[in-house]
């Protein structure tokens, strides 16, 4: 995997993201990931939909459990939209998290198995194995027109930024 010109830190400490930065215009490389019961899920599940990608580190951290809420309310309020919630979690814990948080609106998909996301959208920590925080936002017709990496990984996404872009679609 090559690494990307992205920049993000952990309380701090540079970290490096491996795989293709996606950008506004991009179209949306599709992926697989392991869904809830162990089934694959692709990108292309969702055509025809405006898809949020919500991407966190670990759901079992204080901050990507308010990123999760935050989005499953947030989708609530959506028409025609999809909201992943993506990380490398086991599909046994996001399920357990979502359960225990009675998160609805949200599908939960890991990247675990192969990190077929991270590398396609330039999210994969190296140092960690594990996903950097942030947020993708995808057309009906499968065009990214929102990206956003966050800078330090124990910072929340821009929620406002995200749903601006979702609700002028």
């Amino acid at each position: 995997m090559k690494e990307s010109s992205v920049k993000v830190t952990f309380a701090g400490n540079p970290l490096t993201l491996l795989g293709n930065e996606i950008k506004v215009g991009d179209k949306a490389p599709e992926f697989v990931a392991v869904g809830t019961g162990l089934t694959a899920v692709k990108l292309s599940d969702f055509g025809g939909k405006k898809v949020i990608i919500a991407v966190y580190p670990s759901v079992d951290t204080s901050v990507c459990a308010a990123q999760n809420r935050r989005f499953n309310a947030e989708a609530n309020e959506l028409k025609d939209t999809v909201v992943l919630s993506i990380s490398c979690d086991l599909p046994f814990a996001q399920s357990r998290f979502c359960a225990a948080e009675g998160l609805e609106n949200i599908i939960t998909i890991s990247d675990h198995k192969d990190l077929d996301f991270g590398e396609k959208y330039g999210f994969v920590i190296k140092e960690l194995r594990l996903l950097a925080r942030g947020t993708v936002v995808i057309d009906q017709s499968g065009v990214v027109r929102y990206a956003e990496y966050v800078p330090e990984v124990t910072n929340e996404p821009d929620y406002k930024a995200a749903m601006d872009v979702v609700k002028g679609l």
